[in-house]
């Protein structure tokens, strides 16, 4: 079983920041992927950003060079940092958890069993 809780959502205007936390009880695993999630109103949801235990990483072509994922292990949290944000954005996002995954074979659809609730996220133009 992955628990999975996120923080830091909000509201923001277009241009600013925010950093999303994600404590995740799959640091346990020898092997991992933990990825953030988001889904518009309307739209289906789609990976964001993923990192695996050897901290490699991976990005949506519509964040890639805006948003960056990051973890501390020791204190078994992932982190989204975003800037630059655009009205775009806007969407709840969510983390999720892969036990046994590596980023460079992995797929979004492989995250199946363990999601966070979700936090808000708003960019007003």
């Amino acid at each position: 079983q992955v628990l999975l809780e996120e923080s830091g959502g909000g509201s923001v205007q277009a241009g600013g920041s925010l950093r999303l936390s994600c404590v995740a009880s799959v640091y346990k695993y020898n092997s991992f992927c933990v990825g953030w999630f988001r889904q518009a109103p309307g739209k289906e949801r789609e990976g964001v950003a993923a990192i695996d235990r050897e901290d490699v990483t991976k990005y949506s072509n519509s964040v890639k060079g805006r948003f960056t994922i990051t973890q501390d292990k020791a204190k078994e949290t992932l982190y989204l940092q975003m800037d630059n944000l655009k009205p775009e954005d806007t969407a709840i996002y969510y983390c999720a958890a892969d036990p046994g995954c590596h980023v460079p074979t992995m797929t979004w659809y492989q995250f199946r069993n363990y999601w966070g609730q979700g936090t808000q996220v708003t960019v007003s133009s």
